[in-house]
């Protein structure tokens, strides 16, 4: 395909999937630029969501060919959506992102291996769940055999990116295969029935993070929920999304969809704030399929973060929770709150906590530079913005980080490695911190 060619293929598919009226709704009022993470990092216009708006009807209009550089300042936007709560007109620039990422991936000419790495990761990887398993217990027999402290005794780690390396360090203790398999799907209530609810477990939640999974389920009967795990159930397609792989997305949320529907649970539960913003915006990747624009919309209205449905049924208040004296505070996962817009819940049950301080984190709101993905395909920028998150958290005196999302989980741990602070300070998922203090209730026998 010619130069010309793929111009006026892309400028074409620009005007015919792009939403105009959404492109035109940017009044340019700049009430977006301070909350947006890479253009508080750069000052620079062209990184702000008025300026890659901009760029996207300009490629829509014709007036720019230069369709490398502007993909390029899509592909640095986290994909946080900061922009969307503070821009007066409503603005969806998610859903403008997404569809401008999924049109030059369409029309990108890529090397085989790239091919070939994006069609292991995208279609023969993250949408079946025993691939999954297969994999990261491999990392687990990593960690359990000896491997890995060979690996870094020998300096093995230093053949790889620094960023890879970093995360090596940071990776939780993976979960035996068979620990994996055969996962009970049923399990009552705790005392009096409150609701049932059907559990999202998600790819990597149930794989690297299944104790944080199990955690969640036992604090929900804690609460009175009946909890159900549907058995076809797969991976959000939230990372497919982001990275312009829609029609694999839209595969993933139709299964996804059918999973939940045989359920009539009450609520859909989750505990990772980046699946949560992708399966309430389920209606928008479907709304063009006549057969799935209203059982998406009745999949999206039922989806609940887990700690929007613990505060909704008192749990902080009937459930005695104890921690020995520390500080905590808590970073917001970026799609739990500008997405699926929960704010309160999750800091009224730190709140709830005996012995521990709440402390708020200047920037809780602002994105950590995880992403998905982001940290790994933009180290540099990611990085800057964690030093800067990790000079807000040092201001807290906390000794405890609490996130509400893996990938945060895992940037916030690379924080406190890259800062030093291994010995002093902790990052912990919410559901592992409630159990913690659950059960150092139980076990102190505190009133």
């Amino acid at each position: 395909m010619s130069s010309l060619t793929k111009q006026r293929s892309v400028q074409q598919d620009f005007r015919e999937k792009m939403d105009e009226d959404e492109l035109l709704n940017c009044m340019r009022c700049g009430f977006c630029l301070p909350a947006c993470p890479t253009y508080i990092e750069t000052g620079k216009e062209y990184y702000s969501p008025r300026g890659r708006i901009a760029l996207m009807k300009a490629v829509r209009d014709g007036m720019i060919d230069a369709y490398e550089e502007v993909e390029h300042t899509l592909n640095v936007c986290l994909g946080c959506r900061a922009c969307e709560p503070v821009c007066p007109a409503g603005v969806k620039y998610g859903h403008l992102l997404e569809e401008a990422r999924h049109i030059f991936e369409q029309h990108k000419a890529r090397s085989l291996p790239v091919k070939a790495v994006r069609k292991t990761v995208f279609e023969g990887l993250f949408p079946h769940q025993s691939r999954m398993q297969a994999a990261t217990s491999l990392v687990g027999f990593y960690q359990r055999s000896g491997l890995q402290k060979v690996a870094r005794k020998i300096g093995f780690l230093k053949l790889f990116p620094k960023t890879m390396a970093e995360m090596e360090k940071i990776l939780p203790d993976v979960p035996k295969k068979k620990e994996m398999k055969g996962r009970r799907r049923h399990f009552p209530p705790i005392g009096e029935k409150k609701a049932t609810v059907a559990f999202f477990a998600g790819c990597l939640m149930d794989t690297l993070f299944l104790k944080t999974n199990e955690n969640t389920i036992r604090l929900l009967q804690l609460a009175g929920c009946e909890v159900v795990v549907p058995e076809n159930q797969g991976c959000c397609g939230a990372l497919h999304g982001h990275s312009g792989e829609k029609e694999k997305a839209k595969e993933l949320a139709k299964r996804n969809i059918e999973a939940f529907e045989q359920t009539d649970a009450d609520h859909i539960v989750l505990n990772a704030g980046g699946c949560g913003g992708y399966l309430v915006d389920y209606d928008h990747l479907l709304k063009d399929e006549n057969d799935w624009r209203e059982r998406a919309k009745r999949f999206k209205n039922k989806v609940k973060d887990m700690t929007e449905i613990l505060v909704e049924l008192e749990f902080h208040k009937n459930v005695p929770l104890h921690l020995p004296g520390q500080i905590l505070t808590y970073q917001d996962s970026c799609h739990l709150r500008n997405v699926m817009g929960v704010h309160d819940a999750p800091r009224k049950l730190l709140q709830a906590i005996e012995g521990a301080a709440f402390v708020e984190l200047d920037g809780a709101d602002k994105c950590c530079g995880s992403a998905g993905i982001y940290n790994i395909l933009q180290p540099e920028m990611a990085n800057q913005i964690l030093d800067h998150k990790m000079e807000k958290v040092k201001m807290t005196n906390a000794c405890t980080i609490v996130t509400t999302n893996p990938g945060c989980l895992m940037q916030m741990k690379m924080g406190i490695e890259r800062h030093g602070l291994s010995g002093t300070m902790r990052a912990v998922h919410i559901a592992d911190l409630l159990m913690e203090a659950y059960m150092e209730k139980e076990n102190t026998g505190f009133q």
